[in-house]
């Protein structure tokens, strides 16, 4: 038995317009080294300028996880030779960092059942503000590295976790709600597969009453779904290597998704000297509250903590609470539309414009559009189906026009995008309900001539066989009859 310790760092590119320190923009594939400024590619006499959008990014982000914001922070130098790394340091901030001693609460299920849900919290350590490195391509057809600096000195913030998860679950959990936390705030966008979330994992297993095992650092993960295997495989790897007599070695790994495991990629016993020391060309960095802004300070030369808190967006677990309360609906199911970018807004929007009860309607948008979207690989933006549609089509079936039956075929017709509404649809494909009473007790009569056996199975008191006989009436009706009809007049007939 094997306690398991997971501790993560992760990299959030900071959404601001330009770099940490430099007036380059910020884009994504923009064509190489298209956007370096002379202090990015660190030509001499060139220096830093504070960027005040990422400070206060970082700020909103430490408020929202709970962290002190250290109203003086300092930022310092960080030596390493690399390649995409021009002057041969990274600024960051190594000894006083902008927050410190935060925590986040996710929640993940139990035994992959969404009904059993639990929230965990994991400690958050400190956020620092540092700059990243340029981009090194390896081209291997011609044994040659080309680098591009457009990346270099980008803002980032690194939220260092302590190490209190135990399991790639747990981490994937963590990650997946600070994602949200972020682009709820709007100070990262958090893309993963753009790189402006990266993950380090640190893994290492022990005895109980044991100290704690040698670690391993697997870097540089990209996606959500892969730090959950990649902390998972690296777990049973450290198990499997020490029951064998083994030893872990303290080294940095990557993770392999194609082949779904960790392999070394550089070992880390020379302890590397970063070399730290206070970065000359930054003064301090002063944060304010309301308490302690001098009376007569330029408003747009400082930044008031108290201000950007009085501002902060209702956070994910928050959002989550108000969608339970205001519509009854589980908090399981809060989580799932939250998760999905849109979907929350798409379900609000469908229950303001139909009189359907919002615990019907989650089943559609969970069961029904979800399933599709996720299907055809389309975000909720991309749904051909729009909120009003489905409004309008619940609203069919819940004045009793249609039956369920007939509400999943028309669905199935809106989802080709032919721009007909569901009325038209209905219309067309005469799904209306009967409304016949007469010809409706025709139909079942008919069924029940027909099916003797049944029949008697009924008589002595098998009751599950009616739904076999409601089956038949609805298929013999093309699913244009009201089940709970139906099944009214078919007991009826059967009691007399």
């Amino acid at each position: 038995n094997y306690l398991r310790i997971v501790g993560l760092e992760i990299h959030a590119q900071i959404s601001s317009n330009s770099k940490l320190f430099s007036g380059s923009q910020v884009q994504f594939a923009a064509p190489p080294n298209s956007l370096v400024s002379f202090f990015d590619a660190s030509l001499p006499g060139t220096l830093p300028v504070l960027n005040r959008r990422c400070v206060e990014a970082a700020v909103m982000t430490g408020l929202a996880l709970n962290c002190s914001i250290n109203k003086k922070s300092l930022f310092d130098r960080k030596h390493y030779f690399y390649a995409d790394l021009p002057a041969g340091y990274q600024i960051t901030q190594q000894r006083v960092p902008i927050a410190v001693n935060g925590s986040l609460s996710y929640s993940l299920c139990i035994d992959n059942k969404m009904s059993q849900m639990v929230t965990k919290t994991v400690r958050i350590k400190q956020i620092q503000l540092e700059q990243d490195s340029g981009k090194s391509l390896h081209d291997d057809t011609r044994s040659q590295t080309l680098v591009d600096l457009n990346r270099a000195g980008v803002g980032l913030m690194e939220v260092v976790m302590e190490p209190d998860m135990c399991c790639g679950e747990e981490a994937a959990a963590a990650v997946r709600e600070l994602q949200l936390i972020l682009q709820t705030l709007g100070s990262s966008q958090a893309v993963m597969a753009e790189g402006q979330l990266r993950v380090d994992a640190n893994v290492s297993v022990h005895h109980p009453g044991e100290p704690y095992g040698v670690r391993t650092e697997v870097k540089n993960i990209n996606s959500i779904r892969f730090l959950a295997k990649a902390v998972d495989y690296e777990i049973q790897r450290q198990i499997e290597e020490l029951e064998n007599g083994g030893t872990i070695l303290n080294e940095t790994r990557a993770f392999d998704s194609k082949l779904g495991c960790t392999v070394p990629m550089r070992d880390k016993e020379g302890k590397q000297d970063y070399r730290f020391m206070p970065e000359p060309n930054l003064p301090p960095l002063i944060l304010y509250d309301a308490k302690s802004l001098p009376a007569n300070m330029n408003h747009q030369q400082v930044i008031n903590i108290d201000w950007i808190h009085e501002r902060l967006p209702d956070l994910p677990s928050v959002k989550r609470e108000k969608l339970v309360e205001q519509y009854g609906i589980l908090p399981e199911h809060s989580f799932t539309l939250l998760n999905e970018d849109g979907l929350a807004e798409f379900f609000e929007s469908v229950v303001k414009q139909t009189q359907m009860k919002p615990k019907k309607v989650i089943g559609w948008i969970l069961n029904d559009l979800l399933s599709y979207l996720k299907q055809h690989s389309l975000t909720v933006k991309e749904s051909p189906v729009s909120s009003s549609l489905l409004a309008d089509l619940l609203n069919l079936l819940e004045k009793k026009e249609i039956s369920s039956t007939a509400a999943k075929r028309v669905l199935a017709e809106l989802w080709k995008g032919e721009g007909k509404t569901p009325l038209e649809i209905v219309k067309e494909q005469k799904l209306e309900l009967l409304q016949d009473q007469k010809e409706l007790e025709q139909i079942c009569q008919a069924v029940i001539d027909g099916q003797e056996n049944e029949v008697m199975a009924i008589k002595t008191g098998n009751r599950k066989v009616l739904n076999k006989l409601i089956g038949l009436v609805q298929r013999k009706t093309q699913g244009r009859s009201n089940p709970v009809l139906v099944k009214q007049l078919l007991e009826k007939k059967l009691s007399e």
